[in-house]
């Protein structure tokens, strides 16, 4: 298998989807697994003892708020993309649905991992390597979790692999306009002679989702509440007020730049044409929200 077949199956991973409903099972388990490779560990990954809580734990990190974490699906389904293998799969029951019993993967120590010609390829090729974990996070996740990520699964990139990602867009130039180049939540608008400074534009539904770059879709944020509206420690009601997730706690800070404005309006864009639209909160609050909302 060459570099462009390798790169195909991993930018076609089969996922689950259903109402724009996020599945990021397989991604976070792939990159967890060639964090394994980069550091030098073995291919092959005990269920029992490695995949089940890690997974579970990179999903309640990075995924949408469920009350039930199911890291053996992507384990067992990723061997239908053509990448993944399974050992003692013979043993393994499976359900109607075609997967595994999970009992069976703990009780027979199932192991799991990339195919040993792919992990070879991903060991010797850095290129390759950094294309596909660019593709996974660039195809999943937004930009603010990014980092967050390939920290959580002990991947360290050369800075030069990032600086050429970005892609040119009129939507930030639009959302900020409709702002009038100030955070929607703290009203923030420091500039450095003309140029706005850690103001971003924010999807309320993620591009990755099938949210549009629309103004009706995006917020102005500073950089701070941009990467807190992106992790779920707020959303917004359909009246467009700010809330606060209950699973969000802290010290220093925490009171200033979030319980402060728990259940204020955002600052409201210069139109009612560009307010966010509650399609599109609602898929926020579904999706990326974490915990329930806190009272006054």
């Amino acid at each position: 298998m060459d570099k462009e077949q390798i790169l195909e199956k991993f930018n076609t991973l089969r996922q689950w989807g259903s109402r724009g409903e996020r599945a990021p099972h397989k991604p976070l388990l792939v990159l967890y697994a060639i964090g394994k490779l980069l550091r030098g560990e073995d291919r092959l990954i005990s269920y029992k003892d490695d995949i089940e809580e890690n997974i579970k734990n990179l999903l309640r990190e990075f995924g949408p708020r469920r009350n039930s974490y199911y890291p053996h699906f992507p384990f067992w389904r990723l061997q239908n993309d053509g990448i993944w293998e399974v050992t003692d799969s013979e043993k393994v029951g499976l359900t109607d649905s075609k997967d595994a019993y999970v009992t069976d993967l703990r009780n027979y120590n199932v192991a799991g991992g990339f195919h040993e010609t792919i992990s070879k390829q991903l060991q010797n090729d850095s290129e390759l390597t950094v294309d596909i974990i660019h593709s996974l996070l660039d195809a999943h996740f937004p930009a603010s979790f990014h980092e967050d990520i390939l920290q959580a699964v002990d991947i360290e990139l050369p800075l030069q692999a990032f600086e050429t990602r970005t892609r040119p867009s009129n939507f930030r130039i639009n959302i900020l306009r409709a702002y009038e180049y100030r955070c929607a939540i703290c009203g923030f608008d420091v500039k450095l002679g003309d140029s706005p400074v850690a103001l971003e534009a924010s999807h309320i539904k993620w591009q990755k989702a099938g949210g549009p770059d629309e103004a009706v879709n995006g917020l102005a944020l500073c950089s701070l509440h941009h990467k807190l509206f992106d992790r779920g420690a707020f959303t917004l009601s359909k009246q467009r007020h700010i809330l606060v997730s209950d699973d969000a706690h802290g010290t220093t800070g925490f009171q200033e730049w979030l319980m402060d404005f728990h259940m204020k309006r955002i600052k409201l864009p210069q139109r009612r044409s560009y307010y966010p639209e509650e399609e599109f909160i609602g898929w926020h609050v579904r999706e990326v929200f974490r915990g329930d909302y806190r009272e006054l």
